[in-house]
Formats: structure tokens, C-alpha cells, sequence
């Protein structure tokens, strides 16, 4: 029997991975601690959800998240972290299992996992292969634009959307100083700062990443059978991350209620668009979370 405390249950994330533990096959023997709900910001009584766990969730705010694993030293608690806070912390292992080949058994043996962003594992999917294989340079001047589902924005977006009908589409984070791109950068390899345009689609689930290349300018002038090859090779028999055909048009929610993900390397011969599709609360949140709990026990 392994206790799972669940800090921040109740927000959008919280509520995505209890649902998937509760789904989980009961041979798992997962048992979900809950706080009574008057006591969630109670620092003893928090205190005692970790004493009594093997692994607590955070899905809290950076501050409050910060404030947890505060909390928990001393302690035995395993953390998974769905906040922003450690990301690129030292002492944290990144959760995209996915990113390398020695990335899951990291994850396995780490105390403290940070589950990575939903915008950044599309991004790092696409650019850290490429990088790596030199067909990207680390100091290219990358652009990124991104569309999710309005669920990404929290519980007051999510009323306002389903009651009110809520804006069709608009762009955020044009101070470009979006808190995912210290993450987006650092495990892309990228040695200069993108710029990543976000934003936000009048349906429930799922998620576009898209980045476009003028192959001619890339060093080589690779080819986009080329860049499809590295990708294919970095995720083969990946069973949540797939490199598909290209299509001439995109639906960003097809994957909503999954965990998994899709990438595109779409061109004309001399320019190409890499995307990657995935359901913003499944790869890119409470399913990725999922992947983390499980290899973190072992299962």
C-alpha cells in the first residue's frame, strides 16, 4: 500500500489526478490522504498529511508549494511538485520521462520530482532532439506559439468559459516574459531566450505547440524528412509520445481525455512548422503527474 497526499486537491489539477488514482487498477494498492477542507492551509495539520505519506502531489501555487516542501523536511515524503517552482531547481528531477533515455529511471530513484509544464513538453519534445543532434542550434532565434484549452487558466476561467460563453480566442503573456520559458529553454539546450506567444481557445481540452524554421537558414539546411528522423528516433517506442504524419490542418483538442502525445514535422521543402499536440490536463498536467506517481513506485 503506498499513501498518496494530494496537497491542493481541490484546483483543476488536483481533481485530474485523483480521478486518474481512483481509475487505477486496484492491484496497485494506491490510498489517497485527504485534509479536511477547513484545515487545507493549516500548517500542523498539513504537517500530518505528510508524516503519514509515502508521496505528496503538490498542486499549489509556487509560494504554497515552496511552503510544503518546507513542510516535509526531515521526513520521508517523496514529492511530485505540479507547480513552477522547481522546475529548474537544483536537486529536482524533471518530469518528462520521455526526454531521455535515462530520464525515467532518474524519475524512479529521485525524492523530488517537478512535473513539467504543459507548453514546455511540447516545446522540449520538438527542440531538444534537434538540438542535441546539431541540426538546431542552441543560439537559433526560436519562435513559439501555442493555443490551449481555457481549462489551463484555472477554476475562475473555466466557470467564466461554461457560464458566460467567455472570449473566442486571445493572446496572453505579450510582455514575453511567460513563467514557462525559463524551463522551455534550459531543457531545450536553447542558449538564447525564444519568444513564445501563448493562448487560450473557447474549448474545454487540449493543446497546439508550434514552431516555425526556415530550413535554408538552419546550419546543413536540413531537410524535414531529416529533423522527422532524429524525432522518430529520440521517441521510438515511447508508449505516450508518437511522431505522426503531417497534416494540412490541426484540431487542437483531438486528444483532450488522453495522455498522450502527437508530433508533426509539416513543411514545404524549404520551411517547416513542428508541432506537437497534447491535452493540456493530461500530458501536459494530472497525466503526466500519473507517469511520474507511477514510476516513482515502482509500477
Amino acid at each position: 500500500m503506498a499513501r498518496i497526499f494530494i496537497d491542493g486537491e481541490a484546483g483543476t489539477t488536483g481533481l485530474g489526478i485523483r480521478q486518474r488514482i481512483e481509475a487505477l487498477p486496484a492491484s496497485y494498492g494506491l490510498e489517497i490522504l485527504s485534509i479536511a477542507s477547513e484545515l487545507r492551509k493549516d500548517k500542523a495539520a498539513r504537517r500530518s498529511m505528510l508524516e503519514q505519506a509515502d508521496v505528496a502531489i503538490l498542486c499549489l501555487p509556487d509560494e504554497a508549494a515552496c511552503e510544503t516542501v518546507a513542510l516535509a523536511e526531515g521526513l520521508d515524503v517523496r514529492i511530485l511538485d505540479a507547480s513552477t517552482a522547481h522546475r529548474i531547481a537544483d536537486g529536482w528531477i524533471y518530469g518528462f520521462p520521455e526526454m531521455d533515455a535515462e530520464q525515467a529511471a532518474a524519475i524512479k530513484g529521485a525524492r523530488f520530482v517537478a512535473n513539467p509544464g504543459c507548453y514546455p513538453t511540447g516545446a522540449i519534445a520538438l527542440m531538444r532532439p534537434l538540438v542535441r543532434a546539431g541540426l538546431l542550434p542552441a543560439d537559433h532565434p526560436v519562435s513559439i506559439n501555442a493555443v490551449s484549452g481555457y481549462s489551463g487558466a484555472g477554476r475562475v476561467a473555466i466557470e467564466e468559459h461554461e457560464k458566460n460563453g467567455g472570449p473566442a480566442f486571445f493572446l496572453y503573456g505579450l510582455n514575453l516574459k511567460h513563467k514557462h520559458l525559463p524551463e522551455i529553454r534550459h531543457y531545450s539546450g536553447l542558449t538564447r531566450q525564444p519568444i513564445f506567444v501563448p493562448s487560450v481557445g473557447h474549448f474545454p481540452q487540449g493543446m497546439i505547440v508550434s514552431i516555425p524554421l526556415h530550413l535554408n537558414d538552419l546550419p546543413g539546411q536540413p531537410s524535414a524528412a531529416e529533423i522527422e528522423a532524429v524525432l522518430q528516433d529520440a521517441y521510438a517506442g515511447c508508449a505516450h509520445v508518437r511522431v505522426v504524419p503531417a497534416e494540412t490542418q490541426l484540431l487542437a483538442d483531438t486528444l483532450a481525455h488522453t495522455d498522450d502525445m502527437e508530433l508533426r514535422v509539416h513543411h514545404n521543402g524549404e520551411q517547416a512548422v513542428l508541432t506537437a499536440r497534447l491535452d493540456n490536463l493530461g500530458k501536459g498536467a494530472s497525466g503526466a503527474a500519473i507517469q511520474n506517481l507511477l514510476l516513482m513506485l515502482g509500477l
